[in-house]
């Protein structure tokens, strides 16, 4: 610590560091020009950073350089079960390979407060039209996770310093924002800006709080876990000044999906946004989290917020207390952070949004940036009216209708617009058509008091929007079995069907393998659509039913006017009620008694807790970097869905085959998310999904779609995975080639485990998304970028080529990849290192971050 700047904060009773004096004594008046973001990671590096380093670190903030590196120190961790639980395992093997070479293993511990939340393991079975559901989908989340949950409730009292939220009580970014972030954090009598780093890519979502939060790989958090700094470079930081006012009805939803489509446009890879001005200040703290829950939907890495009035009424709505929210209001005006006090900012680039332009949207029908108003449905050819069979399923049939996922859970307006829709058709006599399997799975168990005290609960439940969770579900491929009768309908008419969901992920094959499609749009919307039962309608004037009187009902007869949804919520919103949800779930109190076994009794026959890999075998030998065959060459746009799915398990998958074999019931296969602690079963989702394109494999001179490679030399056609064993057992060096943005979606470990196990050395694509890229490097493998101009195609790449890498790894370095064409001939092809700071460098020699903190562990305890 740096105690020159240490000062008491003034009517508080603690200290604070005085980051204005920091900042103005290297360059009078610099403070007040900095971005909201430079602000608090100055403070970070003023409270933690090695003074050598202080003055050239905070230089950069000033100057806007981006050529050193600095170190940021998180205050916390936060994961969902799937990458918490599979970081938490890396650390029981690590603590494993620790005893046997000698050290202490309870010794190994995150050093960084923890918090777990058990959120993404929960599937829909039972639907929101059927009594009990709740209660029956818990018991199967039991039933099927029991491996999983005796190895967290193991890790409860095994690992200082990790907090445990256990499943059934919502969704880690809605907690997040309902009550785990401060704000200002108090701790050792110091106040300083909350900042944290999550296992998801969602992790910004408090970003609306004015809190620094974001979304890595389980790789990189156990990396902060165990206390190391996480390096980085200054990042663009853009300004978004928001003007205007939202038309009448419509939704932070729509707001959200015009801003993704208009933000991707604008290229705001990896950049951190500041919102601001008059639009920015009228918008409520929900409709601002609905904004920062979707930043990597714009490709961004955080979606910043001011700390304003609406901060500090809304922690006041959800039951903060009362000196925790006047410290958040002084230490904000006493720093700057207060958004009066941000007039004098700086940015590079400022872009400006109209929020009186949005109109309501949606969209689909593959990508979460491809934003279609509900009125161009019909012209952009997904909607039309289909003469549609009495009886049956009409084309573009919505099978699942799903209010679900934080994004918009966590705004009361859309909650409650949402209820007063169902009142208003309940009202009418309409209905969700029987083959919707409709649901409401919100992120906090406050939405379902304040939904009970409006009395709209009841309208939903009527209409099959009845609670099925507290969980991250639909959203996350976890929408459950469909009919058994719905599904053979589909699959003999070969029916283009579709789901609806108030999430942030679309992707194709994500939301359930029989819907073909998927639409984002807001809860109001979802209802609207179970009733409409097809995308192929025009949703804004299409009759969705009649009334008893025979009068045709339309949207519009059903869409409640603001004042009512404001004044629901001002009726039934209460701090009581966040209080009572929140207090008896943070009363963690453990015992971490001297006879707990500081390693785990690693079950034999688990298909979802094993003992991890990485210290033996292939990973413990050097990388060859010569002779490499492609596994795959890919196109633009690969996401981590491609490289490793997290939907259910089907029998006829390599996965699938499995856990047949190791004697699951097919009914209790789970996702392959679930089963990612497990190397066995997690490593054969490698490339498993039905949509994947891997132009090595053609058929009538078209891409075949499917989870496909061709083992080379011999040429011969595979399932991947079967390519995938081929190789492990020949122990053949792999590279993978791919187009622009690889590895954009949700943050996965496993799309980077999956292919290091595999015996992927390289990776070569145009682009990549910024958590993947981390990911790949804390597994040893080396991402490189191909030049501007350059691709696969002008290189005119087949897969029956060889590759070597040439040159020394340093960050941002020119290296070359070899590539040896069958016919003999070669060709050098220069390509840009993506290790792009010192400190991944070192990673990667180590051959990924569990190794190089096993190294630097060992050196420790025996210096």
């Amino acid at each position: 610590m740096n105690m020159n700047y240490r000062k008491p904060l003034p009517n508080a009773g603690i200290d604070f560091f005085d980051t204005k004096e920091a900042v103005d004594a290297i360059k009078p008046g610099a403070y007040a020009k900095l971005p909201y973001t430079s602000k608090v990671l100055a403070e970070n590096l003023v409270r933690k950073c090695p003074e050598d380093k202080l003055t050239d670190s905070l230089t950069q903030l000033i100057e806007r350089k981006r050529d050193l590196d600095f170190p940021w120190f998180p205050a916390r961790v936060v994961c969902h079960d799937i990458l918490g639980q599979t970081a938490l395992v890396d650390l029981a093997g690590l603590r494993d390979a620790i005893a046997e070479k000698g050290g202490d293993p309870a010794k190994v511990n995150p050093v960084v407060p923890t918090q777990l939340i058990v959120d993404h393991s929960l599937a829909v079975e039972h639907a929101g039209f059927e009594k009990d559901a709740f209660e029956k989908n818990r018991a199967i989340e039991d039933r099927r996770n029991e491996d999983r949950f005796h190895f967290i409730n193991w890790t409860k009292t095994a690992f200082k310093n990790v907090d445990v939220i256990p499943p059934g009580n919502g969704i880690m970014h809605q907690i997040n924002l309902e009550r785990m972030s401060p704000v200002i954090q108090n701790r050792d009598g110091v106040a300083f800006p909350d900042t944290l780093v999550g296992t998801d890519s969602h992790t910004p979502m408090v970003d609306a709080l004015g809190v620094i939060a974001v979304g890595v790989g389980g790789l990189e958090a156990e990396s902060v876990m165990l206390g190391r700094a996480s390096y980085m470079r200054l990042p663009d930081i853009i300004g978004v000044e928001l003007t205007g006012k939202p038309q009448p009805g419509i939704t932070s939803t729509d707001i959200v999906l015009a801003l993704t489509e208009f933000l991707r446009n604008e290229r705001v890879v990896s950049s951190y946004l500041e919102f601001f001005g008059e639009g920015a200040n009228a918008l409520t703290l929900g409709d601002r989290a609905t904004i920062s829950n979707m930043t990597p939907e714009f490709g961004a890495t955080a979606a910043m917020f001011y700390i304003d009035q609406q901060t500090i009424d809304y922690l006041t709505l959800t039951g903060r207390e009362d000196d925790q929210v006047k410290l958040v209001e002084n230490y904000a005006k006493q720093t700057g952070l207060w958004a009066d006090e941000m007039v004098e900012a700086e940015y590079e680039r400022v872009l400006t949004f109209d929020l009186s332009s949005v109109v309501r949207n949606m969209a689909g029908p593959s990508n979460p940036h491809a934003r279609v108003a509900t009125t161009d449905l019909k012209s952009k050819g997904i909607a039309g009216i289909v003469e549609n069979e009495e009886g049956k399923m009409p084309d573009g049939a919505v099978i699942i209708a799903a209010i679900t996922s934080c994004t918009n859970t966590s705004n009361p307006r859309n909650m409650v617009a949402a209820g007063l829709i169902a009142r208003n058709a309940n009202k009418h006599g309409l209905l969700r058509k029987p083959w919707v399997k409709s649901s409401l799975a919100p992120g906090s168990k406050a939405v379902t008091m304040y939904l009970e005290e409006a009395n709209l609960l009841p309208e939903l439940e009527q209409l099959g929007f009845g609670v099925v969770a507290y969980a991250c579900t639909s959203c996350n491929g976890m929408s459950g079995a469909l009919d058994p009768k719905i599904a053979q309908e589909i699959k003999d008419r070969d029916l283009y069907s579709t789901a609806v969901l108030s999430g942030n992920r679309n992707f194709d094959g994500r939301i359930h393998p029989h819907a073909d499609q998927a639409f984002l749009a807001s809860p109001p919307l979802v209802v609207a659509y179970a009733i409409a039962g097809t995308i192929r309608f025009d949703i804004e004037k299409d009759i969705l039913g009649h009334d008893k009187d025979g009068n045709p009902i339309t949207l519009k007869d059903l869409w409640p006017n603001d004042e009512e949804i404001d004044a629901v919520i001002k009726a039934s919103v209460k701090p009581e009620q966040f209080r009572k949800v929140y207090e008896p779930m943070f009363d963690l109190t453990v015992d971490y008694g001297e006879d707990n076994d500081p390693l785990y009794d690693w079950r034999p026959q688990s298909t979802y807790i094993r003992r991890p890999p990485y210290w033996e075998g292939a990973l413990a030998g050097e990388r060859t970097m010569k002779g490499l065959r492609p596994l795959a060459v890919l196109g633009d746009n690969i996401t981590t869905d491609h490289l490793s799915p997290s939907n259910a398990i089907m029998m006829d998958s390599a996965a699938g085959e499995y856990l047949h074999k190791m004697g699951l019931p097919e009914e209790d296969f789970n996702s392959y998310a679930t089963h990612r602690g497990d190397h066995l079963t997690a490593q054969r989702a490698t490339f498993a999904n039905p949509k994947l394109l891997n132009e090595m494999v053609q058929e009538n001179g078209q891409v075949k779609q499917g989870s496909f490679a061709r083992i080379e030399p011999e040429g011969k056609v595979t399932r991947m995975w079967e390519a995938i064993e081929t190789y492990m057992e020949r122990k053949q060096p792999l590279i993978i080639v791919a187009g622009a943005d690889y590895g954009q979606g949700s943050s996965r470990d496993w799309a980077a485990k999956g292919v290091r196990l595999a015996g992927v050395e390289v990776i070569v694509a145009e682009g990549f998304e910024r958590i993947h890229r981390t990911n790949l490097i804390g597994m040893g493998v080396l991402p490189l970028e191909f030049m501007p101009g350059t691709t696969r195609k002008t290189l005119g790449l087949d897969g029956t080529e060889t590759y070597d890498v040439k040159g020394e790894p340093t960050p941002g370095a020119t290296l070359a990849v070899v590539v040896n064409r069958k016919d003999g001939s070669s060709v050098e092809v220069p390509v840009k290192c993506r290790l792009d700071t010192a400190e991944e460098v070192s990673i990667y020699a180590a051959g990924g971050v569990l190794q190089r903190f096993a190294q630097d562990f060992l050196e420790s305890q025996h210096s």
